[in-house]
């Protein structure tokens, strides 16, 4: 918002300079983003005295004039009429930029060097005055900058509102905070026109079809009006905020927009057919031509201002082309309404234009201002066109706004803000914008919220309204009490972080994935129709085909994510991310919600040099993260077995594993099947870790207990069997440590052996056993037959055989 402090005179006595006015505006929320002198480019125009004028020797109509600039006296060359001896007047020195844009240099006119320029009213940008150059009263000093010589002062002020403050995006709602900052009376402008009579009703209507879009709409009708340029005023004041000045009508609608914040807008009623307004949703595929001359087709979700056949304007965005007023225009009807913010925004956006009627618009105007905004409007048409004012208005208002009642509490406030200031002082401040104020007790206030300020709507609102008021440098310094009690730790946050260090301590890099999947994820994975993670979640509005549903697995994102990395040539990878998945359940309005661990392995272990031969990754590097993670937190128990088709469907068959606790399935570790990593563009083999990321945190043992090493040395011995092909090495060693024997420190398989001299459908197997005691050193001959009995019961157990 661009303000001028000239014209915000005219609504509040301001009394400061423009860096106080900025500073205080600025601590009280609105940033103050520059301050300039408007009038600058005078710093350079001098007054200056004629001490003789005489004829230009080559030139009839020119006057050669020497002038006292007040450090010197120069030569000019003047074409103007006025131009005489002893006449004070102002002098542009050379370099000056004038507000036409033209920069006055020293030039040779007709063989005479002119050192400057005299210059007319209309040069200086100070009226339309240009039939000479300017006359200054006899008093005034040569050399004197004009712009104090004529006390000419107009700083402007750029006022970066936010979008929860439009009241503030016109000079009345600015001079409102002035006000209050100050102290001073806020001056509303006068509006002039009467409303009395029913003339306007005769000569118009107004029908609103869409009133949740526009609740309000108040249309004055001028007749007899002449268009043209408007008063040097009006534009003078439009041109100091950075508008363009078009004809008196328009310019009076942008003027009384920016000056109480209404947006208007001005058709030529004869070209309105039937001569009524029709507020209306567009037909699918309407044609319409804005006033920029852009054709669009419309769509129904437009918001459009009709005449009785036809659209002549985009609701709060554009006028129509076909409406518009031109130099013919003699009778005019205005409008003012309040439109939808959500109705104006959706339009503007859709169709690409942001104008300052649906600037404003969007944030909200104030729906209690069409009818003043109208009459200050109709008055001020009347005065600069002398057109004749229709008596009265169509105000159809099917759709009243009832303004909102806010308590607050002075006490939570002032906890709120930390300060200790008093109701009464609390009511004053808010007051002070306008906000009706009662008290209702020694404790609460009820305010009663004005159209214009739409950013307030509970108390904490209002808090902060005080607080700005205040002056949040007035604001002391406090520290917050609270009890110094330190909450404990969500458990399983601190696992997922503890499960981090460890994946990382083991070489893995971890990834960070969407939440999202592709609708195909089912799959690309091969999961079967009955599968429960092809129960997804469907995005409303997905950001692409591959993000259309929440993940209901890690594997799709991570292999995918490996896919990348090998077509970069980054094939050897260790990968892992730990996050949520996302299954429907029948009947529920949220999905379960579960945290996993997925890891994916390809390429080598180590990268190949001389000292180490490459040695490509398989499916004991990623049972061997498994372990790792059960080993980091102590979970004990865990079983390997072949993984099932039905469960894990993307492991290639035979070489992978599903890890068990009891009935507790853990996860997973193995080979990706070669088609389903083809889809993911893999061509190598890769390797897959998944892990129930809840199931190993109620596991884990919440604490950790410490047993002291045994003082005496340990003994280990072999054993060997000869079992069936399908035994496995982990139910050997768990039948060994649960026969409870205190002697047994730990066993090992070592090795596995298939073949001559083994008979066919069996294998051998070696394990390694440790004994040791914790109260004496162990004897040979007891360690022999504590072996020996073991050896015995495994052969019972596993119908095994000793070689």
């Amino acid at each position: 918002m661009i303000v001028s402090m000239s014209w915000l005179k005219d609504y509040v006595d301001i009394g400061l300079s423009a860096g106080a006015l900025a500073d205080a505006l600025t601590m009280r929320g609105l940033e103050v983003e520059a301050v300039r002198d408007r009038y600058a480019y005078l710093s350079s125009v001098k007054v200056a005295r004629i001490l003789e004028a005489g004829p230009h020797p080559r030139a009839d109509k020119l006057t050669l004039c020497r002038v006292d600039a007040g450090d010197g006296e120069v030569t000019i060359v003047c074409g103007a009429p006025n131009a005489r001896k002893g006449l004070l007047t102002a002098l542009a020195l050379p370099g000056t930029e004038l507000p036409s844009g033209a920069i006055v240099n020293e030039a040779e006119i007709r063989g005479v060097l002119s050192k400057g320029m005299l210059c007319s009213e209309s040069e200086l940008g100070l009226s339309d005055d240009a039939a000479g150059i300017l006359e200054l009263p006899g008093r005034m000093k040569p050399g004197t900058p004009i712009a104090r010589a004529l006390k000419l002062s107009d700083f402007i002020l750029e006022i970066g509102v936010t979008p929860n403050r439009p009241d503030c995006l016109c000079m009345l709602g600015v001079a409102r905070e002035v006000a209050a900052i100050t102290g001073k009376k806020l001056r509303l402008p006068e509006t002039g026109a009467s409303r009395q009579g029913g003339e306007t009703a005769r000569l118009t209507s107004v029908a609103i079809e869409a009133p949740q879009d526009c609740p309000r709409y108040v249309a004055r009708l001028l007749l007899n009006a002449k268009i043209g340029p408007s008063p040097f005023w009006l534009r003078d004041r439009l041109s100091a905020v950075g508008q363009r000045p078009l004809n008196n009508i328009v310019d009076v609608t942008n003027y009384v927009m920016l000056e109480l914040g209404q947006p208007l807008h001005a058709f030529d009623l004869d070209l309105l057919e039937e001569r009524r307004i029709v507020v209306r949703r567009a037909l699918p595929g309407e044609p319409f031509v804005t006033l920029d001359g852009q054709k669009r087709e419309l769509l129904p979700e437009n918001l459009m201002i009709c005449d009785g056949k036809k659209p002549v304007a985009l609701a709060g965005v554009m006028g129509g082309l076909n409406s518009e007023i031109n130099g013919n225009t003699q009778n005019v009807l205005l409008e003012s309404a309040y439109f939808s913010p959500m109705s104006v925004r959706r339009t503007s956006k859709k169709l690409g234009y942001h104008t300052e009627a649906s600037h404003r618009f969007e944030r909200g105007v104030d729906p209690e201002g069409q009818l003043r905004a109208a009459d200050r409007a109709i008055a001020l048409m009347a005065e600069v066109s002398g057109g004749t004012v229709v008596k009265g208005a169509v105000d159809s208002h099917p759709a009243p706004v009832k303004r909102r009642k806010v308590t607050l509490s002075v006490k939570q406030a002032n906890r709120i803000l930390g300060t200790k200031i008093p109701g009464q002082k609390m009511a004053g401040l808010i007051s002070s914008v306008d906000i009706p104020v009662t008290k209702l007790d020694r404790d609460r206030l009820s305010a009663t919220i004005p159209g214009f300020r739409p950013d307030i709507s509970r108390p904490e609102d209002l808090v902060e309204e005080v607080a700005r008021l205040w002056g949040f440098d007035r604001i002391p310094v406090t520290t917050p009490q609270f009890p110094m009690e330190a909450e404990n730790e969500d458990g399983f946050l601190a696992f997922r972080r503890s499960l981090r260090a460890v994946m990382t301590g083991l070489g893995f890099s971890e990834a960070v994935n969407y939440s999202f999947a592709p609708g195909n994820a089912g799959d690309l994975l091969d999961l079967s129709p009955e599968d429960r993670r092809r129960s997804t979640v469907a995005l409303l509005n997905p950001l692409s085909e591959d993000m259309a549903v929440m993940r209901s697995s890690l594997c799709s994102g991570l292999l995918a994510a490996a896919g990348r990395n090998v077509n970069q040539q980054n094939r050897d990878l260790a990968m892992f991310e730990l996050g949520k998945t996302f299954v429907a359940v029948a009947g529920e309005k949220l999905p379960q919600e579960t945290f996993y661990l997925a890891a994916v392995l390809c390429g080598s272990r180590q990268p190949a040099s001389w000292a180490v031969t490459e040695q490509p990754r398989d499916f004991y590097d990623a049972k061997g993260a498994v372990e790792a993670v059960l080993a980091a937190f102590k979970i004990q128990g865990a079983r390997f077995s072949p993984a099932g088709k039905v469960e894990f469907p993307y492991l290639r068959p035979g070489h992978g594993a599903e890890v068990r606790h009891g009935d507790l399935l853990l996860g997973c570790a193995g080979q990706v099947s070669p088609s389903v990593a083809r889809r993911f563009d893999i061509k190598a083999p890769i390797f897959l870790v998944e892990l129930n990321a809840h199931h190993l945190s109620s596991l884990a043992p919440e604490a950790i207990t410490f047993a002291p090493p045994s003082r005496y040395p340990s003994v280990t011995r072999d054993i060997t069997l000869i079992v069936a092909r399908a035994a496995q090495a982990q139910d050997v060693i768990a039948r060994v440590l649960s026969m409870g024997n205190e002697w047994v420190e730990s066993m090992d398989a070592i090795d596995v052996y298939v073949g001559n001299p083994i008979a066919e459908g069996k294998k051998s197997m070696t394990f390694r056993i440790t004994y040791r005691s914790f109260e004496a050193t162990l004897t040979d001959a007891e360690v022999n037959t504590l072996h020996e009995k073991i050896g015995r019961d495994l052969v019972q157990a596993f119908n095994a055989e000793l070689p």
